[in-house]
């Protein structure tokens, strides 16, 4: 299952998606993302059926990205994204 956190203003849509069925929990995201936006849980929140530690945007985060997530855009110099990197089953991905 696509997670998809994330807003739209005048310069567009930014959006943090996390693909569930993918993530292992494993954690790094949580570990090198600078802002502290991942969290791992025990059951996945979009998807109450499956049982399996997911990585997830905090909630005091999901409606702040567009502030939390400003150290890592392409407008700060970074040409990779920590929490991408960091995920070694690919499930993250982002839409800047």
């Amino acid at each position: 299952m696509q997670a998809n956190y994330g807003y739209s203003d005048g310069s567009g849509s930014y959006f943090i998606t996390i693909d569930t069925e993918k993530c292992d929990g494993c954690g790094d995201c949580v570990t090198r993302c600078p802002a502290a936006v991942f969290a791992i849980v025990n059951e996945d929140p979009n998807d109450p059926l499956t049982e399996k530690a997911v990585a997830v945007v905090v909630q005091e985060k999901k409606n702040k990205l567009k502030y939390e997530c400003h150290l890592c855009k392409p407008t700060s110099g970074r040409n990779t994204l920590p929490c991408v990197v960091a995920c070694t089953s690919r499930a993250i991905s982002h839409s800047w």
